[in-house]
């Protein structure tokens, strides 16, 4: 006689610590250069750009004031001498991969949350076992295959699970039980358990409930008072560490699509802030299409330079996944929350409500321009598709030349210049000139300027958005036989 017994859940939650640090810090120590860990560094994109955002800083910057999301002018005065290297998508993948083929090996029940951290179901694998003596093999195997370390938290489910892991750092093992939730958890402030933000903080605080074992014991009926009857039972439920959503092997699609701008300097020209919406909305619109996705919620926010933010978002009439169409209602609600005078700091837009709809919905008034626009919107594809990469989000750039235009001979100015333009050569200046048109067609917020050489031969320089050549089309200099 057989007889079935239930198999109590054991979840591992695994973390690499300081993902974004750790990972450019092992490259350079492989090619032979410091380790960046031990010394104050962050990982960020342009060091010489003020919008650059700190993504990750080390323990001895944290030590100095310097965390992710500040900006990189800021952390340079806090400490002159900082270490800045650029981040890494193609490594971080490589790297995101390796440590997730490790934990699939423990257990095929596998979950990825982010990029650098991941759930495993290990219920069957530590059947008989300790489960903290497998967690730390796990962790020293992440640490001698790959070279940099994680935390592991192990729990009954995946909320203790992601709690424990976030317990002292670096490369820890910590468990979060049921009966060690007053001892490990209920001493926490309400920010610490997950899913709590600052609103909800401060709602919290406001009415006296200041740690997690305060949530745990207030009633869900007067705590509803405080954060609405549909968050109340999912806090309060939280707050006792009650939890069971499974561990989910299924990928989920993108509930929503967002990217935002950050100035080198304070703007409150209006011709500046609608270039940055014209090109995070590029972007997003770009990012749909290219899932197969249409979108009905467009939602922009600005954020002024004391950081502070506002925000608004729309119900399209319908469906769209045409850059023209979601610009132009951003345009709009942005003219609403800004008062077109006040600097700004940060341009951002996003879509949600996504639908697979094959075909946007024919309206009887139809704008005349659609056609251009969907065109448009081809052509940008055409040019992203061969620059992107695992960012998802590359912002490389492939020149399209029109059909009337002559294929451009090969330059060899190109060797000359100091920054990375694209060179062309022309026969005459008509050419020339109708190549620089075309390329701020392709791109309008590009612009193109008459120039001359030492010599006296004209050429056209195309500037991007912050002024930087990105195309020079030049005129052939013709020599008297």
């Amino acid at each position: 006689m057989f007889y079935l017994c239930e198999v109590p859940r054991i979840i591992f939650h695994i973390d690499v610590n300081s993902a974004f640090l750790s990972w450019p810090a092992v490259k350079r120590v492989m090619e032979g250069g410091d380790d960046i860990r031990l010394v104050p560094s962050v990982v960020s994109g342009d060091p010489s750009d003020r919008r650059s955002i700190i993504a990750a800083a080390s323990i001895p910057a944290k030590k100095l004031g310097i965390k992710a999301a500040m900006p990189v002018s800021m952390a340079l005065r806090q400490y002159p001498q900082l270490v800045i290297v650029r981040g890494d998508w193609a490594w971080y993948k490589q790297c995101s991969e390796s440590f997730i083929a490790i934990c699939r090996n423990y257990s095929p029940v596998l979950q990825q949350f982010s990029i650098d951290e991941c759930f495993i179901d290990m219920g069957l694998r530590c059947s008989g076992r300790d489960p903290v003596d497998v967690a730390t093999r796990l962790k020293e195997e992440i640490k001698t295959k790959c070279g940099f370390t994680v935390n592991v938290g192990v729990g009954p489910n995946k909320l203790l699970a992601k709690m424990a892991s976030d317990f002292e750092k670096p490369d820890k093992v910590h468990t979060l039980w049921q009966e060690e939730i007053p001892q490990k958890m209920w001493p926490l402030g309400v920010r610490d358990l997950l899913w709590v933000g600052k609103k909800t903080e401060g709602r919290l605080l406001a009415y006296g409930i200041g740690t997690i074992g305060d949530l745990a014991r207030i009633g869900v009926g007067q705590l509803a008072r405080v954060v609405g009857a549909r968050a109340a039972q999912q806090l309060h439920d939280s707050a006792n560490g009650i939890d069971d959503t499974p561990v989910d092997t299924e990928v989920q699609e993108a509930k929503s699509y967002s990217a935002e701008r950050t100035f080198a300097k304070d703007l409150s020209a209006t011709k500046d802030i609608d270039r940055a919406l014209f090109n995070v909305a590029c972007i997003v619109a770009h990012r749909i299409r290219r899932d197969e996705f249409r979108a009905s919620t467009v939602s922009v926010f600005i954020k002024y330079h004391d950081f502070t933010i506002a925000q608004k978002q729309c119900q399209m009439a319908r469906p769209s996944a045409t850059t023209a169409i979601i610009l132009n209602e951003a345009r709009r609600m942005v003219a609403e929350i800004w008062d077109g005078v006040t600097p700004l700091r940060q341009v951002g837009l996003g879509v949600s409500k996504l639908t697979h709809e094959p075909y946007e919905q024919l309206m009887l008034f139809e704008d005349p321009q659609m056609e251009y626009y969907r065109q448009w919107d081809r052509l940008y594809d055409e040019e992203k598709s061969q620059a992107e990469d695992a960012r998802m989000l590359a912002f490389g750039r492939k020149v399209v030349q029109p059909a009337e235009i002559p294929p451009p001979r090969p330059s060899r100015r190109r060797s000359e210049l100091k920054d990375n333009s694209l060179v062309f050569t022309y026969s005459d200046g008509e050419q020339a000139l109708a190549a620089a048109k075309s390329a701020v067609k392709q791109n309008p917020t590009f612009r193109f300027y008459n120039k001359r050489q030492e010599d006296g031969t004209r050429y056209f320089v195309v500037v991007d958005e912050d002024g930087k050549a990105v195309e020079r089309h030049f005129i052939e200099k013709r020599t008297n036989e």
